[in-house]
């Protein structure tokens, strides 16, 4: 079995795949150094915090959320890599109102599989949580139970490390082009290694699309991302250390922002990350999507998410703004591809923006329809 593509769904099938007795060859490059120079392909996960939460206002989302955090814990101790930070997270947004279906539904949703959250709403939400200014007549579950923050390097790291402790090979070259023929597939690598399996799994995220891979292309949307990076004073960090992850609807404004809380990242300083675009920016072609990730995203963009952020926590103190660019892909039914295209190749890729933090169960449904099974209930829908 290969798999191309190292990332947060391509390690976590791996390591399912190797758990499930496949012979597995797992392929992917490093993060490139410079990204700026770089010319290969990139991967969302070059980051250092990522929100996870078990409330969510899709079910099969909140239930692939509730199976992958349970594992956790087995991950880190598999890969010797602690990766979650349960710092708490909360979703916010209106009660009434055209915008009120967010809050509504993550709650249904919340209390139909059990989860554990607390409703706060006016003087028992600014007391709650001081740091924010939430307006009136918004809705806060504030859920505390396993929910925070991941590194999103050191899961793949887990993964990648638990997935070699059971013997899948890892091999650090990009996949260029996909053969198959007589029930063998072939997979042409850029360092001129040629690998052959009976199966290969396309788990490359944005570059899904590139042409030689799949044998039919996805009808799957990939849009640019900017992130806005707020550094703040050690004394600020130490401030908000007990702040929670926050995903909010706002009653009015141009985005529906994500809010990381104090997190320092390999530069050595410490940052509050905001993510939510104001518009959707499509990226067509793999040259585009790499011309976007040697970026630092769109300034306009970032300088829209950094007002919001600072209408929310007005008493902020920080260093300065920085941006960065990411990408995220979206499929027409809003689940996941897991797919067959053909007997030997098959698709496991479009997060629609909420992958990361239930990247493993993701890779485990990729692992066994790689294996000729279905996709298990109490999952719904479409996945191709």
């Amino acid at each position: 079995m290969i798999v191309v593509g190292a990332g947060m769904m391509g390690s976590a099938a791996a390591r399912h795949l190797a758990l499930l007795g496949a012979k597995v060859a797992l392929v992917g490059p490093e993060e490139p150094a410079q990204k700026a120079a770089h010319q290969g392909v990139f991967a969302s996960h070059y980051d250092a915090a990522r929100i996870t939460r078990k409330i969510d206002t899709r079910p099969n989302w909140a239930r692939f959320s509730q199976a992958a955090m349970a594992r956790y814990g087995e991950i880190a101790a598999a890969g010797g890599v602690d990766f979650h930070h349960p710092v708490g997270a909360i979703v916010a947004g209106p009660e009434d109102g055209p915008k009120a279906s967010m809050i509504r539904q993550a709650q249904e949703n919340a209390q139909r599989d059990g989860i554990a959250f607390e409703a706060l709403r006016g003087a028992a939400l600014r007391a709650r949580f001081a740091q924010f200014r939430f307006p009136d007549g918004v809705l806060a579950l504030y859920e505390a139970d396993q929910a925070g923050w991941i590194d999103p390097r050191a899961h793949v790291r887990a993964e990648i490390a638990g997935a070699v402790a059971l013997g899948v090979a890892l091999l650090r070259t990009e996949v260029q082009r996909l053969d198959e023929a007589g029930g063998v597939v072939t997979a042409h690598c850029a360092d001129g290694t040629v690998l052959t399996g009976g199966k290969a799994i396309v788990a490359c995220g944005p570059f899904s699309k590139a042409e030689g891979l799949l044998p039919e292309p996805l009808p799957m949307r990939v849009y640019a991302r900017t992130i806005a990076f707020f550094e703040l004073p050690e004394a600020e960090a130490a401030r908000l250390a007990d702040m929670p992850s926050v995903i909010y609807v706002p009653p009015e404004g141009p985005t529906d922002p994500y809010i990381l809380p104090p997190v320092r990242y390999p530069d050595g300083k410490t940052y509050i990350k905001i993510g939510g675009d104001p518009a959707d920016r499509e990226l067509t072609t793999p040259a585009e999507m790499k011309d976007w990730f040697r970026t630092d995203g769109n300034p306009q963009a970032g300088a829209v998410m950094a007002e919001q952020l600072l209408r929310l926590m007005p008493d902020l103190a920080y260093r300065g703004i920085t941006y960065g660019s990411c990408a995220t892909c979206f499929s027409p039914h809003g689940n996941p591809f897991i797919t067959h295209q053909t007997s030997g190749i098959m698709a496991l890729t479009a997060g629609n923006g909420a992958a990361a933090k239930c990247a493993d169960e993701l890779g485990r449904l990729g692992a066994l329809v790689a294996l000729g099974e279905g996709i298990p209930a109490p999952y719904t829908g479409a996945f191709d």
